[in-house]
């Protein structure tokens, strides 16, 4: 269950990112068809999160240090656009429109999952 609901959470804030941030698109022609391919894109950009970004951390933890975190950011905008060119591949309607709109989007992602992670019930507890 706990792994739908992150799906979800990342399909909304997704969904928000391509709604406030220009240069980040998703082109469909019905509302059912949004939600499948935002709910695709969710699946998309918790794999990339969940086994690129570990690896990115442990080979660049030098930078993380260096930059004292701000390097995350940027790594953050290049997975986004790595999920980008997946669902290119996969035949996803899901576009980034350079390395700017990228970054934005990734930080509205970050903050738009943070606080809907608050309202969700843990399994740590």
């Amino acid at each position: 269950m706990s792994i739908i609901i992150r799906i979800i959470v990342n399909a909304v804030a997704l969904a928000a990112a391509v709604y406030l941030i220009d240069g980040l698109d998703v082109t469909t022609t019905s509302t059912s068809q949004a939600i499948v391919v935002y709910l695709a894109l969710g699946v998309i950009f918790g794999i990339v999160n969940a086994v690129i970004k570990p690896v990115v951390k442990t080979v660049g933890c030098a930078f993380y240090a260096l930059t004292l975190g701000l390097i995350a950011l940027v790594v953050n905008a290049l997975l986004l656009m790595l999920t980008a060119w997946l669902a290119g591949v996969l035949g996803l309607p899901f576009f980034i429109h350079g390395f700017w709109p990228a970054f934005w989007g990734a930080i509205v992602i970050a903050v738009i999952s943070w606080v809907l992670s608050l309202f969700l019930p843990d399994n740590d507890d």
